[in-house]
């Protein structure tokens, strides 16, 4: 004979079973938009939310150069080529996400491209004007970022690079509003790590 201290287990089990199962049955996945390769291709990050339901992301390749794109998708799925990147001076190759301000401007890093074709920290304005802020590769300030970008209340940016620095094995940097970049940390490749490729967190 059940007790009915085990009876009630087993009910409130049943419900709990009953209530995640009508909820993944529930719910609806919806292509929002299929890229082409004009208009991009392999987008490899994830996307940034505006308080209007619009979506920002990047795309790897694709896009009017084949290097890449910065990409609109708004709340009716329409998707907009905010810039496309040459593999140039502005940059290609984007691997990480964008970020935006509170004026609606839009900052994110390029892994390759830039002077010396080893990436960029760049700002796409509301009017989709693309400015390169720093261009990696000039001493030891770091090459190729694939990680994103964190910005503070004062409009620095922070974020990583794979390899570069002092040792070669990758820096955490800081881009302040006006350009200049300042080398955070360089990775020694030994007990601190190396090759860092994603975005930092702020506490």
């Amino acid at each position: 004979m059940i007790s009915s201290a085990r009876l009630t287990k087993v009910v409130l089990l049943l419900l709990v079973w009953s209530a995640a199962n009508q909820l993944v049955q529930g719910q609806t996945y919806t292509v929002l938009h299929s890229f082409s390769g004009a208009d991009g291709a392999s987008p490899y990050a994830g996307l940034t939310l505006d308080s209007a339901g619009n979506l920002y992301g990047t795309t790897l390749q694709g896009g009017a150069f084949g290097a890449g794109t910065v990409f609109k998708l708004d709340s009716a799925g329409n998707e907009s080529v905010l810039h496309s990147f040459t593999g140039g001076a502005d940059g290609g190759s984007p691997r990480a996400g964008v970020i935006l301000d509170s004026a609606s401007n839009l900052y994110g890093t390029t892994a390759n491209g830039g002077a010396s074709n080893l990436g960029t920290v760049f700002k796409l304005d509301q009017s989709n004007q693309e400015t390169v802020l720093h261009n990696f590769g000039v001493g030891h300030d770091g090459r190729s970022p694939w990680g994103g970008l964190l910005l503070d209340s004062v409009g620095n940016l922070y974020g990583t690079t794979v390899g570069g620095g002092a040792y070669n094995w990758g820096t955490i940097f800081r881009v302040n509003p006006n350009g200049s970049e300042t080398v955070i940390r360089s990775f020694t490749g030994v007990a601190d790590g190396a090759d860092p490729r994603a975005e930092l967190i702020r506490d």
